[in-house]
């Protein structure tokens, strides 16, 4: 059995949470918790004994030298069902996505699409274009792997053959990128210098491709030679050191992967198993302007089409662009919203998150910076009766450890969504307990299963779960379920908020 020393509290006794996840096998594994107090599982209670139930689990000594920010709310009736340090400012993590996502859908609508541009500076003769290609960004995350089946180049793709079948064979100029609509700052407020290179924090920009990371894939060779390694997309401008040797089953695997700051040079080093049918990591790149113009640079030449001039930026330029004069010979055209908001929502997903807040500002006030989206928020959370003034918002994904909202004001937030016209998409963007996203593997076989819909979000010492249950009696709930600065494995705070979850699902008026 792993030691629990660790989780003693100062009396020299193991919470009854602590010892009923050891019973169960690893205390950092997600495992069933259906058998726990199983006998109560079904019985219905009154909302004195919910309340005291979730007074128990909050009050696990576990979490004494920590604070739960609690918030529970009928949509019913208006009722607080439960509250404790409702007021209080907690970070949010990744609930932070929850802010990010209502708004842009209340301002946006869930019809909203990005539009990437690429314009002619020049002129075509015959097979040749004379001059450059300038592609411009709006912000579009979605130009990526993940929407088109695993093919990160498909929108360049299909932009080369566009020429191709118009005759075009050569281009005399540049391969230029625009980025302009937002501003020129990556990483969010707040960010821990050690995330740079990992695909969870890549930095955002008008102009990006394929999330503004690189898929690294591992093979195994021969025992004690180095591993096999190829990327996606294919592209020579990120630089690969390999580092990885391919060891014996029994031997220990790990893979580890670092970028040089402000490079995109990428070692990948560790150990992989000879009989490992494969391993898939990710890095973030930097700079994505000249990524992006890069590998469509680089697409344009594997389908035959020459290109003499480099790929650049337009600030790198000393050319000044009047696009009402040029022809547009591309426009690509993303998903809607409402399929942006589900990848934040389900997956959890940083970098959309952070492109979408500045897109408020993009659409709003003109430029794209995080800045601008939060202005642009202040007037629809007053609405949703969310005192703007009294929260802090460092980013659109809830990275940063700068953020700072109360639990009550998520709760406002989760209530205002439920009466709003775009509850539907917002409901259906979120992770389903037991089934889908970041809460696939939670509360599975419980009462709270394919019920709870919520948002789950972790950083260090953050914990937190906020979205909506139906009770036993068909009751619609809101609920906010924060823990800020303990040191226990995580999966307990998980339990915990599992656990009220399932109480909630339980509980019945009648």
């Amino acid at each position: 059995m792993r030691s629990v020393t660790f989780l003693k509290n100062t009396s020299g006794k193991i919470s009854l949470f602590v010892l009923a996840l050891i019973a169960f096998g690893n205390i950092e594994a997600q495992k069933d918790t259906t058998s726990v107090l199983k006998h109560k599982n079904h019985l219905q209670y009154s909302l004195t004994e919910l309340r005291e139930q979730i007074d128990d689990a909050a009050n696990d000594p576990n979490f004494a030298n920590a604070y739960w920010g609690i918030m529970i709310k009928s949509l019913k009736s208006g009722e607080t069902i439960y509250k404790r340090n409702a007021d209080k400012l907690m970070m949010p993590a990744s609930d932070m996505k929850l802010f990010t996502t209502a708004t842009a859908l209340l301002l946006l609508g869930s019809d909203y699409r990005y539009n990437t541009k690429i314009y002619l500076d020049g002129t075509i003769e015959k097979t040749k274009i004379k001059g450059d290609l300038i592609i411009r960004g709006s912000g579009d995350p979605t130009i990526s792997s993940r929407f088109f089946e695993g093919k990160s180049t498909k929108v360049f793709e299909d932009f080369a053959d566009t020429l191709i079948k118009k005759g075009i064979k050569r281009i005399t100029g540049n391969i230029i990128g625009d980025d302009n609509a937002f501003d020129q700052v990556g990483l969010g407020k707040g960010w821990s210098w050690d995330y740079e290179s990992s695909w969870f924090s890549a930095p955002s920009g008008a102009l990006s491709f394929n999330d503004n990371s690189v898929d690294i894939f591992i093979k195994p060779s021969v025992e004690n030679m180095p591993a096999l390694i190829s990327i996606e997309p294919d592209t020579k401008y990120v630089t690969i050191i390999n580092k990885v040797i391919t060891v014996a089953d029994t031997t220990a695997e790990e893979i580890n992967i670092i970028r040089n700051r402000g490079t995109n040079i990428i070692t990948v080093f560790g150990k992989i198993h000879k009989h490992n049918k494969g391993i898939t990591e990710f890095a973030s790149i930097n700079d994505p302007t000249l990524y992006t113009v890069s590998v469509l640079k680089e697409v344009l030449e594997q389908k035959g089409i020459t290109v003499d001039g480099y790929a650049t930026d337009l600030n790198d330029e000393s050319k000044e662009v009047f696009y009402d004069d040029l022809l547009v010979i591309y426009d690509h055209k993303s998903v809607p919203l409402r399929n942006i908001v589900k990848e934040i929502n389900k997956n959890s997903n940083n970098f959309y998150a952070e492109q979408l807040l500045k897109t408020l500002g993009l659409e709003l006030y003109n430029f794209g910076s995080i800045d601008n989206g939060v202005k642009g928020c202040r007037d629809i959370f007053n609405v949703m009766g969310i005192n703007p003034d009294n929260m802090v918002i460092a980013d659109g994904s809830g990275l940063s450890r700068l953020n700072l909202v109360t639990p009550k004001q998520i709760v406002n937030l989760l209530s205002y969504m439920y009466k709003s016209d775009e509850f539907s998409t917002f409901y259906n963007s979120l992770p389903v307990a037991g089934t889908d996203g970041t809460l696939a593997n939670r509360m599975k076989k419980t009462s709270a299963e394919n019920n709870v819909h919520a948002k789950p979000g972790y950083n260090t010492g953050v914990t937190s779960l906020s979205g909506y249950v139906r009770t036993l009696s068909g009751e619609p709930l809101a609920f906010s379920l924060i823990v800020n600065n303990y040191l226990v494995p995580s999966n307990l705070a998980n339990y915990i908020q599992d656990m009220i979850c399932q109480r909630l699902a339980n509980f019945s008026r009648n």
